[in-house]
C-alpha cells in the first residue's frame, strides 16, 4: 500500500510527465509535417509517410526518433531515405535526429495511405488494391496465376498482362493494357 506521501509524488510525475508530453505536441506534430515532405526516391510522388514506411516517432527532451519499415529489406533507397528523413528533421530545427530501423513485422502494402494510392494511379502505376487480390508469393510466377486482374490506371480496364514481374524497381511488375495499350507498372501487394 502506497502512504500519502508516495501518492503525491506519484501524482507529481504523472503531472510533469503529462505537462512534457503537452509540451512536446507542437515537436511531434513538426516532425510528422518534415516526414510528409519526403519523397520517395524511388516514386517521388509519393511522400514516405503516404507510402507507409514511417512506422512511429518520438519526440523528447533528447530530440526526435524516426521508426521506419523499408517495402523489402534490401530495398536499394533504404540508405537514402534514411539520409532524406536526417535532413528534413535538421531543416525543421530538430538537432540530431535518429532514424530506427525496424523490419519486423514487415512492411506491407496495407499501410499505404489511401491519398498515396491516388498518387500513384494519377502517375500512371497500378496500386495495389481490392481489384488486385493479395498473391501468393511461395510459389513461381505468383503473378501469372489466373484471376489476377490488374486494372489499368490511365482507362480503368481490367484487360492487362503481365509483361515481366519486375517493373522499374523490384517492388512493381510491368503490365500492359490491351485495352489502351499503355504500358504501366504495377506495385506489388505484399
Amino acid at each position: 500500500m502506497a502512504t500519502a506521501e508516495q501518492r503525491a509524488i506519484a501524482a507529481t510525475g504523472l503531472a510533469a510527465d503529462a505537462a512534457q508530453r503537452t509540451e512536446l505536441e507542437p515537436d511531434l506534430a513538426r516532425a510528422w509535417a518534415a516526414l510528409a515532405e519526403v519523397p520517395d526516391p524511388e516514386i517521388p510522388m509519393v511522400s514516405i509517410v503516404e507510402l507507409g514506411i514511417v512506422r512511429d516517432v518520438h519526440v523528447d527532451a533528447d530530440g526526435v526518433e524516426v521508426v521506419v519499415t523499408p517495402t523489402y529489406s534490401g530495398c536499394p533507397a533504404t540508405d537514402v531515405i534514411m539520409d532524406s528523413i536526417v535532413e528534413a528533421l535538421a531543416a525543421s530545427g530538430f538537432a540530431s535526429p535518429r532514424v530506427v530501423t525496424r523490419l519486423s513485422p514487415p512492411w506491407t502494402t496495407d499501410w499505404m495511405a489511401p491519398e498515396g494510392r491516388r498518387k500513384l494511379t494519377a502517375f500512371g502505376i497500378a496500386p495495389p488494391g481490392a481489384a488486385a487480390p493479395r498473391i501468393d508469393v511461395a510459389g513461381i510466377s505468383p503473378l501469372r496465376r489466373k484471376g489476377v486482374a490488374v486494372p489499368c490506371p490511365r482507362c480503368a480496364s481490367t484487360s492487362t498482362r503481365l509483361v515481366s514481374q519486375f517493373g522499374s524497381t523490384a517492388c512493381k511488375a510491368h503490365y500492359r493494357c490491351e485495352a489502351c495499350l499503355e504500358p504501366f507498372d504495377y506495385f506489388k501487394p505484399h
